[in-house]
């Protein structure tokens, strides 16, 4: 059985609050079920890494609770982030600090072929 849950954020559109629950809460139920959880950012979705994005976007309209509240659950919960290099290049390197490396592709084609990790992408 799996012991890592690999999150690929790459097609969820970033402005589009609704779509950017799911991955989040998934990520956070599954860190407190003790299991390893990585989310990268890449591509439009990248942009989610980037200070003051994700502050100013909600999953339900006239919630007080902001995507990036959300974020910081997961991550609290234990879900480590983590930018893919062409991010930086696309959105700038102001990315909200729990962000906690940047990786290369050949780092997640890596971890999504290992056969102890399930990748869920969004």
């Amino acid at each position: 059985m799996a012991d890592k849950l690999l999150i690929i954020m790459v097609n969820t559109d970033p402005n589009n609050g609704p779509e950017l629950g799911a991955p989040f809460f998934q990520a956070t139920v599954a860190a407190a079920m003790e299991y390893d959880v990585e989310i990268i950012f890449t591509g439009a979705s990248g942009k989610l890494a980037k200070t003051g994005v994700a502050e100013n976007l909600f999953v339900q309209e006239g919630t007080s609770k902001s995507v990036y509240d959300i974020m910081k659950e997961a991550h609290n919960a234990g879900a480590k982030f983590k930018v893919c290099t062409p991010t930086i290049e696309l959105w700038g390197d102001d990315l909200i600090p729990e962000v906690s490396e940047t990786v290369g592709g050949a780092y997640v084609i890596s971890e999504a072929m290992d056969e102890n990790t399930v990748t869920f992408t969004y």
